[in-house]
């Protein structure tokens, strides 16, 4: 019995992975060629079941006149026809757009309701979110340092006095010192 044949080229993923893609392309492309001939084929089978070959040697100056004529008749006829139904193509890709138009006019007529405001709490919020995974509690408030009014107060000295001593104090340089000296005092001690 015959061993296998070792390959000498290594085998990479890569090109394993394209020899499908490249089978299909080349039979896409082979089946695309296939139905260019056949359409070519088609096409002169059908030109010489319509078109006669015209044997014009031998005819005399009235039967030539008579042969255009004939020749321009079916000519008026195939351009009826063309014209027929380069109408009808018209008039439907007029219909197609306006009933394009249709369904964008009835889909813009639907309302869509206003979205509202809906107050959520944080708790809430995280429920949604988390579900029952949610057990730590978010309350906010509970965090926040409460301030008496009487306690701001007692902190802010309000001196009532004359506005223009002090304007007058604190102009130049000696009055810029101060106001350096007032700030430094109170982190010193």
């Amino acid at each position: 019995m015959p061993e296998p044949q070792q390959w000498d080229l290594p085998i990479h993923t890569s090109t394993i992975c394209l020899c499908p893609q490249s089978l299909m392309l080349a039979k896409a492309k082979e089946e695309w060629d296939q139905e260019i001939v056949d359409k070519q084929s088609e096409k002169e089978r059908y030109l010489s079941e319509r078109i006669t070959p015209l044997h014009t040697s031998g005819l005399s100056l009235s039967q030539l006149q008579d042969l255009c004529r004939e020749l321009h008749e079916k000519v008026e006829i195939v351009d009826e026809e063309r014209y027929d139904i380069e109408a009808k193509c018209n008039h439907n890709t007029r219909e197609i757009k306006d009933l394009k138009l249709k369904v964008l006019d009835l889909r813009g007529k639907f309302k869509r309701p206003p979205l509202r405001r809906v107050r959520v709490s944080a708790d809430a919020m995280l429920r949604a979110l988390l579900g029952s995974k949610h057990k730590v509690s978010m309350d906010l408030r509970a965090n926040l340092k409460s301030v008496k009014k009487e306690d701001t107060e007692k902190e802010r000295p309000v001196e009532v006095g004359d506005w223009r001593k002090n304007v007058e104090a604190m102009s130049g340089m000696e009055g810029r010192k101060k106001m350096f000296d007032a700030a430094k005092s109170p982190t010193g001690q």
